[in-house]
């Protein structure tokens, strides 16, 4: 399938020189949208056969997304409030069942496009209480942040699921659990942070870095990158995919960001607590703060926070370490497909289980 592409040639070429390398490596990309690339034009295999390993890490914002903050979201939903939320959230399982499950109850739980479209149900709505549940990293958390800064109707919330990927990826190297020799960086989170912010993990943590696009021949060309840095012993920060990621990164996007958001130490699904990884509505913005503004009806389930565990047999959080594959989980493709997930890996389309799934390596 591989040497389908309109440029076999180039990419013809970057397997040889990896062949020539006689690499033994493991490199991680924390991004769904790479992952999704690897297996659909199977580089996964290509790569392996010239002795590069490629693991996903928590590069899948539903998935690192945590059964206790899906529990807050379906427990406004039952009391009254309605939910707008991303498709790919709506579907993912908790320990009361997941968003869809409560508006089959008859909960109001809207399937929206973007945080725009939740702002536009409140305007129209006034008379509800409606509740932006906002999942991603840095790349979707500036668009929650214009919204709050365009001064949306009074009854428009926002519960926050925000996360930033550098803190992620410094946390799994001080896990140690697995050899990575190097890092594969988003492009979507880069087009706004840069390159910067990952220079200090490459300094401190001696690990290669480079920021890649999303197109076949990008892949391979971040893996050759790679590759070509362990060789030499340089630990850097290169940039394959300079015709869109600028060193200083989206400036106003990140404008917006520091004005709306203060940053906090959250959870993440599979790697437990990581400081200052979370991203939280200021206290300027506390009255569209659903943490704050509904805290009453949230009460009750903060003091039970240690119930909400992953779904027994699931082991999305060692999926999104980088420990295993989808194939390793004994629930892949059995009890857990994409018309009946057990955890949220299977219900993403960035989740590696729901990719694996899809192009039949099952």
């Amino acid at each position: 399938m591989l040497f389908r592409f309109r440029d076999s040639a180039v990419a013809r070429k970057i397997v040889e020189r990896l062949k020539e390398m006689r690499l033994d490596i493991r490199v991680m990309h924390v991004c769904g949208t790479h992952q999704d690339t690897l297996v659909r034009f199977g580089l996964d295999e290509v790569f392996q056969s010239v002795g590069v390993e490629v693991r996903q890490g928590p590069g899948c914002p539903v998935c690192v997304t945590t059964p206790f903050e899906i529990e807050q979201a379906t427990t406004l939903a039952r009391c009254g409030k309605t939910i707008a939320t991303f498709g790919d959230m709506a579907p993912v399982p908790s320990v009361s069942g997941s968003l869809l499950d409560a508006r089959a109850e008859g909960c109001d739980v809207r399937i929206v496009y973007s945080v725009e479209e939740a702002v536009r149900i409140a305007e129209r709505e006034p008379q509800r209480d409606v509740v932006f549940f906002a999942v991603g990293f840095e790349t979707t958390a500036p668009t929650t942040a214009a919204a709050l800064l365009s001064e949306p109707p009074s009854n428009f919330y926002v519960l926050s699921a925000h996360r930033l990927i550098p803190p992620a990826m410094e946390a799994l190297l001080k896990l140690g659990e697995l050899r990575i020799d190097g890092f594969i960086n988003p492009g979507h989170v880069s087009t706004i942070i840069g390159t910067k912010p990952y220079e200090h993990i490459s300094t401190r943590y001696k690990v290669p870095q480079v920021v890649a696009g999303f197109e076949p021949l990008d892949l391979m060309m971040g893996v050759y990158m790679l590759a070509r840095q362990i060789k030499e012993g340089r630990c850097e920060v290169e940039n394959e995919y300079s015709r869109v990621v600028r060193p200083e990164g989206n400036v106003r996007a990140q404008k917006m960001m520091r004005e709306v958001f203060k940053v906090v130490t959250v959870n993440w699904r599979g790697l437990s607590e990581i400081p200052e990884s979370g991203l939280s509505l200021r206290r300027s913005f506390e009255e569209h703060d659903a943490l704050k503004v509904f805290e009453d009806e949230l009460k009750e389930l903060s003091e039970r926070k240690s119930e909400f565990k992953e779904p027994a047999g699931c082991r999305c959080g060692e999926i999104l370490r980088g420990l295993i594959y989808p194939k390793e989980c004994p629930l892949f493709a059995r009890r857990c497909t994409p018309e009946s997930p057990v955890g949220p890996c299977m219900v993403s389309r960035e989740g590696s289980c729901n990719i694996f799934y899809k192009y039949g390596r099952k």
